[in-house]
């Protein structure tokens, strides 16, 4: 055998290796892919039962408040509503207050996003996103998250009286 058929032979080894090598890479990339995929959808059902649990326990404290149960395409969550009437000197306004918690799809960015909205009085009192890269989110860490907002709205509410 030639100098040069060795030398040829040693280039293919090594460019089956390289394809080999990137099938490979692409494969965990893959697996990488559905395991966040996995991990998302495993929160996304623990934090929008969560959030379901706490928005029902703020109706019985604000009685008049409407739960509702939040399926579409902005994300999976709840929403608690509320109109009032304002009677004030021959006045009569309607006084709409709500709060809306949301999880996003899933998306390439691979992020948990966490999206409320809320509004007292006619007011708008909230209105965020959090956001946790899906390979450092924990559910702990966002069932806090969420809780501090509800108590928040909680707050701000029951000060307007």
């Amino acid at each position: 055998m030639s100098d040069f058929d060795k030398r040829l032979q040693k280039a293919i080894n090594r460019g089956q290796k390289s394809r080999d090598a990137e099938g490979e890479a692409a494969g965990q990339k893959q697996a990488s892919e559905e395991e966040l995929r996995s991990l998302h959808s495993q929160l996304r059902l623990a934090l929008s039962d969560h959030i379901e649990g706490c928005l029902k326990k703020l109706c019985d404290h604000f009685p008049g408040f409407e739960y509702s149960t939040v399926v579409n395409e902005d994300g999976w969550g709840a929403r608690i509503t509320r109109d009032d009437i304002n009677l004030n000197r021959g006045t009569n306004r309607n006084l709409y207050s709500r709060l809306e918690m949301l999880i996003r799809p899933f998306s390439d960015t691979h992020i948990l996003e966490v999206t409320t909205k809320g509004t007292i009085r006619n007011k708008e009192s909230l209105n965020r996103s959090n956001y946790r890269f899906l390979s450092e989110a924990t559910e702990q860490g966002l069932v806090e998250v969420i809780d501090t907002i509800i108590l928040e709205f909680a707050q701000q509410y029951s000060a307007t009286g």
